[in-house]
């Protein structure tokens, strides 16, 4: 029998995908040489990603002069969403501290990502968080990353406080003066722009008066900004430029945060009497601050300290972008009433965004209505809102003024005050 011999004409293999790899690169200082760093970590991943065939390059996110501690990294928050949206497989970075040094958030962030088969790859510590004991290894070494930075944090800070104790200032840059090896030189031409704010003030000008005016005649802030009412505020009063200097009115309570707050007896104080050359002199220095607490009295302005709100950070304008914050008209009186208000507008008033306050009543009526959670609301003209929800779905419509009804006591109150206000 002849043997027959036939050719069986095998299917191709199915190519695999390839993996779409992006990276996440930051530097936690905006100097020169960080930057640089930075750049070439770009350029690094850029040619790392590429030159592997099985790999899609995704993109690099980086990050400038912002630490790890913190969460609102735009770059990282981009990389998540992206991930979030299935467009990325996997991502590198250099290494945890890079990542994030808190233990928590750092196994937050790769929990979330493992759950949609997204792998991250520490290069330094040679950790892939899908394989075995990647989640282990994870946990052991951001604890070590902590506290690292807590060793760092508290070691500058002893630094600084000691120097405090001596009555030698950190680092700063203000208005009106040059810094020169931690001494303080008057600055001529910015030092003429403090004496107006301070000559205006007592003329009868309030801050925003003072801030639109600086504006109008092209003067700026120290960093070359805008001005604004909280801007005028705090050059009026700061004790610098009555020659004096207070040290230690913040400090960073928690080393993962960064945040400062201002102290209020938790560390001591130190006050340095006639460190420099002063600007204003004593006398006009100090009718600022005896003016400054008439107007707060006589206009109930809240001084409480800032605090965290349902709203906060949740509501942003839709002309100018900037966060709504939160405020309270006739504060100290039975006519107090909380309010939400674009910050640009409080703080720099209608000619530059002409939004419109919100009474917090309002969207408390419209919130309850959900039994989900907002994440953000954005105000638009003609009292348009659209509500975002954490599930991203959204809402819009459109809320009513009320309108301002003046009872006989109110409008005899108002009299009152307004004869107060014009004797003093």
């Amino acid at each position: 029998m002849a043997k027959k011999v036939t050719k069986i004409n095998m299917m191709p293999a199915a190519l695999q995908p390839r993996k779409r790899v992006a990276a996440y690169a930051r530097v936690s200082s905006g100097k020169d040489a960080m930057l640089h760093s930075l750049s070439a970590q770009v350029s690094y991943y850029n040619e790392l990603i590429q030159s592997r065939p099985d790999w899609k390059f995704a993109g690099v996110y980086a990050d400038e002069a912002l630490t790890g501690t913190k969460q609102d990294r735009p770059e990282f928050q981009r990389l998540m969403a992206d991930c979030e949206a299935g467009r990325i497989d996997m991502v590198i970075t250099k290494a945890i501290s890079r990542f994030a040094r808190n233990t928590v958030t750092t196994l937050e962030y790769v929990r979330r990502l493992r759950e949609k088969g997204i792998s991250v790859y520490f290069e330094e510590e040679n950790i892939d968080t899908l394989s075995e004991g990647g989640e282990l290894m994870l946990t052991v070494l951001s604890a070590f990353a902590q506290e690292q930075s807590y060793n760092v944090s508290e070691d500058c800070k002893w630094r600084i406080r000691n120097k405090f104790k001596e009555g030698i200032p950190n680092t700063f840059s203000i208005l009106g003066y040059d810094t020169v090896h931690g001494q303080l030189f008057v600055n001529d031409t910015e030092a003429e722009t403090v004496k107006l704010i301070f000559s205006d003030y007592l003329s009868g000008l309030g801050s925003l008066a003072i801030a639109n005016k600086l504006n109008d005649l092209g003067l700026k802030t120290k960093l070359g900004k805008l001005w604004n009412a909280k801007k005028v505020r705090d050059i009026l009063k700061n004790e610098k430029y009555a020659g004096d200097l207070i040290l230690q009115k913040v400090y960073v309570s928690n080393h993962l945060e960064k945040k400062k707050s201002i102290n209020e007896g938790e560390l001591p104080m130190y006050i340095v009497h006639n460190n420099h050359e002063p600007i204003v002199d004593r006398n006009t220095f100090d009718a600022v601050q005896a003016e400054m607490q008439i107007r707060r009295q006589r206009y109930h302005v809240e001084t409480s300290p800032a605090r965290e709100y349902s709203y906060s950070g949740k509501i942003m304008c839709g002309i100018c972008g900037k966060n709504y914050r939160h405020k309270i008209n006739n504060a100290g009186t039975k006519y107090a009433k909380s309010i939400w208000i674009c910050s640009t507008f409080n703080t720099m008033g209608k000619k530059h965004c002409q939004s419109k306050q919100i009474p917090e009543q309002i969207l408390d009526s419209i919130v309850l209505g959900f039994d989900k959670e907002v994440r953000q609301i954005v105000v638009f003209p003609e009292n348009r809102l659209k509500f975002i929800f954490t599930d991203s779905t959204e809402f819009e419509t459109v809320w009513q003024a009320e309108s301002r009804k003046w009872t006989d006591e109110m409008k005899a109150e108002n009299y009152a005050k307004l004869r107060k206000g014009h004797k003093a």
